[in-house]
């Protein structure tokens, strides 16, 4: 697998660097040390999976998530994981707003245990959405008390699955073999089941992924 690593502090990334091409066999194909050159180089390298940190220079606020949420609206397509020291909500719910190809919110402590964080990165290029336990806990407890997943139909459970996975609505109606239309009404119902009432605030679809993965023990 090809990554780009968007990393600014330097030992970070040569450990970076060294855990994906030792341990994880994959290859770095460049490495940006800005949220500018994270986009630009996502174009013109042509990498298999962007891995970067939020936090980068200049302002060291969220030059990271703006540049993965870039890469997301020009290549739908591109598995995409970000890095965080903290767990923010804000930013996972954003990132997973559109969950249009293979997506990861991990903790860079997640990093020490190799095996697992190269693993993490494989499901997400595979299409996966992988949050960290961290992470999980934080979206749930802002999304309150929910139904369990039990109450959904076996059709809820296998649109709910597709939608953690990343899949559009138009995607979801063709593997299914039913309508978008078809699709919206059984997520309406899901959003139903999970207590998941609207509110600007937080990210229905989201929250509803982080349901599915909490009660699969992600």
């Amino acid at each position: 697998m090809r990554i780009l690593i968007g990393e600014d502090d330097t030992l970070l990334r040569e450990g970076l660097i060294s855990v994906l091409e030792r341990d994880g066999g994959f290859e770095v194909v460049a490495v940006a040390h800005t949220g500018d050159e994270v986009t630009r180089l996502a174009a013109q390298t042509g990498p298999e999976l962007v891995l970067t940190d939020i936090r980068m220079p200049p302002e060291f606020t969220d030059e990271g998530l703006r540049a993965a949420l870039r890469i997301r609206v020009a290549q739908p397509a591109m598995p995409i994981v970000v890095l965080s020291q903290y767990v923010q909500r804000r930013y996972a719910a954003e990132l997973l707003a559109r969950p249009s190809a293979g997506t990861g919110y991990l903790l860079k402590q997640r990093i020490g245990d190799v095996g697992a964080f190269c693993a993490d990165l494989r499901r997400v290029h595979s299409g996966a959405t992988v949050l960290d336990p961290e992470v999980v806990e934080l979206l749930i407890a802002r999304a309150g008390a929910a139904a369990p997943l039990a109450a959904l139909t076996g059709r809820q459970h296998d649109v709910l699955a597709l939608v953690a996975a990343g899949r559009s609505n138009a995607f979801i109606a063709h593997v299914l073999r039913i309508s978008e239309k078809a699709v919206v009404h059984h997520v309406s119902h899901i959003y139903d089941h999970l207590g998941l009432a609207p509110n600007d605030d937080d990210h229905r679809r989201v929250l509803a992924v982080v349901h599915y993965l909490a009660d699969a023990g992600a």
